[in-house]
């Protein structure tokens, strides 16, 4: 079964940048890992509270599951801390 994730990150306005950066080396790493069907990343512009928006596509859980593990050996910066404003939304997704 196909599975997949969108994530909404809020980075503080001077991060910006800087967590755009940060999500496309992640991206990299998961793209990197057999299984992994797609890998993407988007920004909203409406000005208000602009987001990071996260998505990614795993030909199987096993697959998914394998991505991030190598996330976490590649040791890079997915953590969570000051530089975002709010808490992150991650919505794990499985195909109909």
């Amino acid at each position: 079964m196909t599975v997949g994730f969108v994530a909404f990150h809020y980075p503080r306005p001077e991060h910006f940048d800087d967590f755009v950066a940060r999500v496309h080396k992640v991206a990299a790493v998961l793209r990197s890992v057999p299984g992994c069907l797609s890998v993407g990343s988007w920004v909203t512009t409406d000005g208000d509270d602009d987001a990071v928006v996260s998505t990614g596509q795993w030909e199987s859980a096993e697959a998914f599951a394998a991505s991030f593990a190598a996330v976490a050996a590649a040791e890079v910066d997915v953590a969570f801390d000051d530089r975002e404003h709010r808490q992150r939304q991650i919505f794990e997704l499985a195909a109909r």
